[in-house]
């Protein structure tokens, strides 16, 4: 498969799945199901009430398997509005929803306590144009996550351990500089991606994994996670989309392994972390036999946070590096192996949990590829800047805008697609509208 969406549908990708990315975060446990449970507000659990980013005390209410308070009402429900203005757009009938207010997303939860061990996340998600056509809408899986946690405290130590079934690699991790959380900050989405992104990234509502992970003393973390495609006895985990939609095709459990040292003191937290991950894939999603491509992902991530009433600072930092080994595999590659890079980087201003502020920096790079990358250039770089806005009148209720502006795409600074579009031509302004109950 091509690691580039078509270049005629890029752009219209972009906006749909700016929009998307949008729902995923502000659901990321920020529900009314959980506030009623701990009997807390938004700002306890994240940060300046900035979805999905959370706080000493969320990433503890995370660990101890979303079990902190007591039985509820387990069910909240969520819907994104939303309009999108491109800089250039093409006559490709797809931009018909430029410039048009719509309502793009709705998610249905069941989340919260199950027993003083167990706790659950689990997300529906109807995406207003997730049809195969782009148009017409779908139900789906969405983010899932069923956890058994116990914890062990005294004067020496506190300990957490526990286990996670989720389909997400890194779905389980506390902090949002992890690949299932940093591609939700707002990072290019649908322009690079997802095939010019590392596999870790591509395998969300796709996979199916169990681990199990410990916390030690608030200081160092550390999971053992396996994934297989969610097919069989784990289609649930991919509820909505077909088989032939399981791209790629895992073989076999593939192993993910996460490290992360935490530090708190005063109002100041920080996290440096590192995580690797092996996957080994089909070339066909529907015949899991024969050769595969052997996906090598490592990354090194770092978080830290000040949160004092009534200022909340976050800068969160991500470097992922992917080899691709053909290994026997022809026809998908010119290369018998490539490279890809990518880098995240944001920072963000709250004040008074209220009116904020971030700004984001996004680069894809890697080796150059002509099969892998058909477009004129034929290699995956492509950079820019989100700087953004919001706005929360109400608990539950959040207002924003985001402007996309890129600096290279699909490897060129200039006439990318040999036609003379260039890579502003790709800026778009989002504004959205976002709210649970």
């Amino acid at each position: 498969m091509s690691r580039y969406l078509g270049s005629r549908y890029t752009h219209f990708l972009a906006m749909l799945l700016v929009a998307q990315s949008l729902l995923s975060p502000l659901v990321a446990h920020a529900l009314p199901a959980f506030a009623r449970q701990t009997g807390q507000n938004c700002v306890s659990c994240h940060a300046g009430g900035q979805f999905p980013e959370l706080t000493p005390y969320g990433r503890m209410f995370k660990l101890t398997g979303y079990t902190i308070g007591t039985r509820t009402v387990p069910l909240s429900v969520m819907g994104v509005a939303s309009f999108t203005k491109s800089s250039n757009p093409t006559s490709d009938a797809a931009f018909a929803k430029d410039a048009v207010a719509l309502f793009q997303t709705g998610s249905v939860f069941l989340a919260g306590k199950v027993t003083d061990n167990v706790g659950l996340f689990a997300q529906a998600t109807y995406n207003n144009y997730g049809g195969d056509d782009g148009r017409t809408g779908r139900w789906g899986a969405d983010n899932m996550d069923v956890r058994y946690a116990d914890r062990f405290i005294d004067t020496t130590k506190d300990i957490i351990v526990g286990l996670s079934l989720n389909n997400n690699p890194s779905l389980a991790d506390p902090w949002n500089t992890a690949p299932a959380w940093m591609q939700y900050v707002p990072t290019g989405f649908g322009v690079t991606g997802p095939d010019a992104s590392p596999i870790i990234s591509q395998l969300g509502q796709q996979a199916a994994g169990i681990g199990a992970y410990a916390f030690w003393n608030k200081t160092l973390y550390a999971e053992l996670s396996g994934y297989r495609t969610a097919d069989g006895t784990f289609k649930f985990l991919s509820a909505g989309t077909p088989a032939s939609g399981l791209d790629p095709k895992l073989k076999s459990m593939n192993p993910y392994v996460r490290l992360a040292l935490s530090h708190e003191w005063g109002p100041h937290n920080a996290m440096v972390g590192v995580l690797a991950m092996n996957a080994d894939t089909y070339p066909d999603p529907l015949n899991s036999t024969g050769p595969t491509t052997r996906y090598r992902d490592r990354g090194i991530d770092a978080q830290y946070q000040y949160i004092l009433d009534p200022h909340t600072v976050t800068a969160q930092a991500s470097y992922i590096r992917e080899t691709i080994n053909n290994g026997d595999v022809t026809g998908i590659a010119a290369n018998a192996s490539n490279t890809l890079n990518q880098l995240k980087l944001k920072a963000s201003y709250i004040y008074r949990a209220k009116y904020g502020a971030s700004l984001s920096y996004f680069s894809t790079t890697g080796s150059s590829d002509t099969i892998l990358y058909p477009d004129i250039a034929t290699n995956p770089d492509t950079r820019g800047w989100i700087p953004e806005v919001f706005w929360t009148p109400v608990q539950y209720v959040r207002v924003g805008a985001q402007y996309y502006a890129f600096n290279r795409f699909h490897g060129a600074s200039s006439n990318y697609d040999g036609a003379g579009r260039n890579p502003k031509d790709n800026n778009t302004f989002f504004f959205y509208v976002w709210g649970a109950y």
